[in-house]
């Protein structure tokens, strides 16, 4: 059986040092790199970012809006530094935050999880609010394949907090719903354990439910410019696994390109501070 993608998750960080770099093109960043806001200006901002980071960070993060935003010839940059990345043997979660259901959901999944596709990545972000059980083809072309599914969680913005903390008719809030039934994913629910992850503010304070029993890895954006540090994140996920939390940094670390040693410099460092806070 492949490795699930909780494991793989694991064996990459522990070769580097837990991080999630993100790759976002944003129109202001290309400007700073000195780029044109155009898919050719994405296309060298993407690899610039792949050539930096391998061998560095465990993880990428293409936030797909950005290359999205250009139409075909965004996506087409988008398909190269995927490729890329897979060959500089890079994990790649598209941070597309899909969710539907029945045939759409399928082909949510299928552009993004299915080894066929030009657009694969080894794992996605998704919006649960439909229910988690309508996720549930992208969870098996998942499990079937070694790659995962991400579930936004427990978001930092203020606009998600008010949905995610509100209490269900059960008794959890919703968010802490949401963990648990990751969490029975993870435990049996699916044929590859560790296929679940979710996405955990690294800005946040911790909620009723024990993250030690996930079973999945744990995306955690917020680290630099929205005020997560290493301490944050060493309090936030004291319980967790080894090489199962990736703390997330976007505008702070993109922000010292765009030189790629300069860029590979600054990856590192924040990688081995985070190490050295996550054990």
């Amino acid at each position: 059986m492949t490795d699930g993608f909780a494991m793989k998750v694991a064996k990459a960080v522990a070769g580097t040092g837990p991080m999630c770099a993100g790759i976002d093109p944003s129109a202001d960043l290309l400007g700073a790199w000195g780029l044109p806001d155009t898919p050719d200006g994405l296309r060298a901002f993407g690899l610039a970012c792949v050539e930096a980071f391998a061998g560095v960070v465990p993880v990428v993060k293409p936030q797909v809006a950005f290359f999205e935003r250009m139409g075909s010839g965004g996506m087409a940059a988008l398909e190269e530094v995927l490729a890329a990345a897979r060959s500089a043997g890079l994990l790649a979660i598209a941070d597309a935050k899909r969710g539907d259901i029945g045939s759409t959901m399928a082909a949510y999944a299928s552009a993004w999880l299915d080894p066929a596709s030009p657009l694969v990545a080894d794992a996605l972000t998704v919006m649960p609010y439909m229910g988690l059980g309508a996720l549930q083809p992208a969870l098996d072309l998942a499990a079937a394949g070694g790659r995962g599914v991400i579930v936004v969680t427990r978001s930092s913005n203020p606009e998600g907090r008010s949905l995610q903390t509100a209490v269900t008719a059960a008794g959890p809030s919703v968010e802490d719903q949401l963990l648990a039934e990751v969490a029975a994913l993870n435990s049996g629910g699916l044929p590859v354990p560790g296929t679940v992850g979710v996405v955990i503010g690294a800005t946040l304070e911790p909620s009723a439910f024990d993250l030690s029993g996930l079973g999945g890895v744990v995306l955690a954006p917020g680290f630099g410019v929205q005020g997560g540090t290493t301490e944050t994140v060493r309090t936030l996920f004291a319980g967790c696994a080894p090489g199962t939390v990736l703390p997330s940094a976007s505008r702070s670390l993109l922000s010292t390109g765009p030189d790629v040693g300069t860029l590979r410099d600054s990856a590192a460092l924040e990688c081995e501070a985070l190490r050295t806070a996550l054990g």
